[in-house]
């Protein structure tokens, strides 16, 4: 025998009425309003564009050769330079200057920044001088550079190494002094030391800015380092464009542009993988 229980029913009580499906007709679907899925080598589209109108325009004759030469004329004079190794002995001289100059900028203006932002004295002392050079662009220095140090490396360096202290400082300080308010009351709840909340909450919580900086830095130092070696230099990047120019060669102008970018670029790449790596630990804490 099976006994079915069921729930009882009020004498005179209404069924339920059945509930109705939503609606589904004249609703639009839902869409993702976010960035889709990169594709592979997608920012590569708009620079093989201008290759090609570039090509198109120098092979239709659209385009002096006297002032922008063709694609295939400028990787022949590359070519060139590789063989007699001149562009070897001036790639070596301008990495020498800029790398020399920046790391020393990144010391000092890191140095500064700590300094600066960890302390009431530093920051009165430091803060104000240095924003005081920010609003002074750092090539209107040079004449007085030029006279305190002459127009060797030494003068070179120091003004590669001047702008790049400025962009340090200015990330670095701005994100030790932006801390979010939540972080330093999760530290008081966690009756952290000064120094434990300053190496785990401040410097950890700084690092995005501080590498923002290094990005930066890196690429004011090598618009820099064009402009300062063409000032009495022997070799380099710089000192062959304005030979070039000199000569009337459009094609030793490109190769040397080329450089510029491909340093520029493989530079700031190497500096977001190192900044990711840096930075994993934000992922463990869902940041």
């Amino acid at each position: 025998m099976t006994s079915t229980l069921t729930r009882p029913v009020e004498v005179g009580a209404r069924p339920p009425d059945p509930v109705d499906p939503p609606p589904t007709e004249g609703i639009r679907p839902l869409r993702r309003l976010g960035l889709r899925k990169a594709v592979p080598f997608s920012r590569m589209t708009g620079v093989v564009l201008l290759l090609a109108v570039w090509s198109i325009g120098s092979g239709a004759g659209w385009i002096d050769d006297r002032k922008l030469s063709a694609p295939w004329t400028v990787v022949t004079s590359a070519v060139e330079l590789v063989a007699e190794g001149t562009l070897q002995q001036h790639i070596l001289a301008s990495l020498s200057r800029a790398v020399l100059g920046f790391v020393i900028g990144c010391v000092i203006g890191t140095a500064l920044a700590l300094a600066s932002g960890l302390t009431r004295t530093g920051e009165a002392l430091i803060d104000g001088p240095v924003q005081f050079k920010r609003a002074i662009p750092t090539l209107g220095l040079i004449p007085l550079l030029i006279l305190w140090l002459g127009i060797g490396e030494t003068f070179k360096i120091t003004v590669i190494a001047l702008g790049t202290v400025v962009t340090i400082y200015i990330q670095t300080h701005n994100a030790l002094t932006a801390l979010e308010q939540r972080y330093v009351e999760l530290a008081e709840v966690l009756a952290l030391t000064r120094a434990q909340f300053v190496w785990k909450v401040v410097l950890r919580g700084a690092l995005p800015g501080f590498f923002l900086g290094l990005r930066l830095a890196v690429t004011g130092a090598w618009l820099t380092l064009i402009v300062v070696e063409s000032i009495n230099a022997v070799s380099g990047l710089g000192k062959m464009m304005f030979n070039a120019q000199n000569y009337g060669q459009p094609d030793v102008i490109l190769v040397g542009l080329l450089v510029y970018g491909v340093f520029g670029l493989a530079s700031d790449a190497g500096l977001r993988l190192l900044e990711r790596r840096a930075l994993a630990w934000r992922k463990t804490l869902g940041g």
